[in-house]
């Protein structure tokens, strides 16, 4: 064997070594896969995390339970802030989370938002008027604040009257984006997305309608950036994390 052809073998060897020794997620990055109710705020909270520590953030927003899912089948992530417990708890107990990680960061609530303030009802009992032609909501099949929203027009005593109206996204940010487009009349989504927004306006839903919301987070079991998720952790439990929180409307 020649020379140069020796040094190429050495080469590819090296190579293959340090591909096989590569993080699990592909890169230098924390991965967090996180609940769409929560894009402004954690893309400021990852902002404000990678400054004071160095460690680059990257996000994966959609709904909780398809994000659940997306992990039980194997996709990249090292921290899981969920829209609810539930979903946290379900893959604590599949053995995906680390359950001595696993902990309430915010309670959040929804509102009926609009573009036009005209195009706002009073209460959620006024969705079943005329005016309001067609009122979005997340899925409840996957989405917590979807199944928070089914909940409040159930409890309105409206959930029956509105069937026809009612369009479903697939999280809470494409339900917004169905209002803010005028695709429908008003949408229910969690007051952190639109809390800052510069157009639209929103009224409360009656806190007697809606069940309490705790959004849990926990670390994945085997993810190869331990120390880094737990101090993404820290930071979001700290009072940096939840002062950012509370900015968007969290409790």
């Amino acid at each position: 064997m020649r020379f140069w052809q020796w040094i190429l073998y050495g080469l590819l060897g090296f190579f293959v070594f340090f591909a096989g020794c590569a993080p699990k997620n592909g890169g230098s990055a924390l991965t967090v896969s996180a609940a769409a109710n929560l894009i402004p705020a954690f893309e400021e909270i990852g902002r404000a995390f990678e400054t004071e520590t160095g460690i680059a953030v990257t996000y994966n927003f959609g709904s909780s339970g398809k994000l659940a899912q997306q992990i039980e089948q194997g996709a990249p992530a090292d921290v899981f802030a969920a829209a609810n417990v539930d979903y946290v708890t379900q893959l604590t107990a599949n053995g995906l989370v680390d359950p001595a990680t696993v902990q309430n960061y915010a309670r959040g609530r929804l509102v009926l938002w609009s573009r036009k303030k005209s195009q706002l009802p009073a209460t959620v009992a006024d969705l079943t008027d005329s005016r309001f032609e067609r009122v979005a909501i997340a899925n409840p099949d996957h989405a917590p604040y979807g199944i928070v929203a089914e909940r409040v027009l159930k409890n309105a005593g409206v959930w029956d009257a509105l069937q026809p109206k009612l369009v479903f996204g697939n999280d809470v940010r494409q339900t917004l984006t169905y209002a803010q487009s005028g695709d429908v009349s008003v949408a229910l989504v969690p007051l952190s997305l639109v809390v800052n927004l510069d157009d639209g306006s929103f009224v409360p839903v009656a806190d007697s309608l809606q069940p309490t919301v705790n959004q849990a987070v926990g670390i994945i079991a085997d993810t190869p950036r331990r120390a880094a998720a737990e101090k993404f952790v820290a930071f979001l439990l700290g009072e940096n994390g939840q002062s950012i929180l509370r900015k968007y409307g969290y409790e």
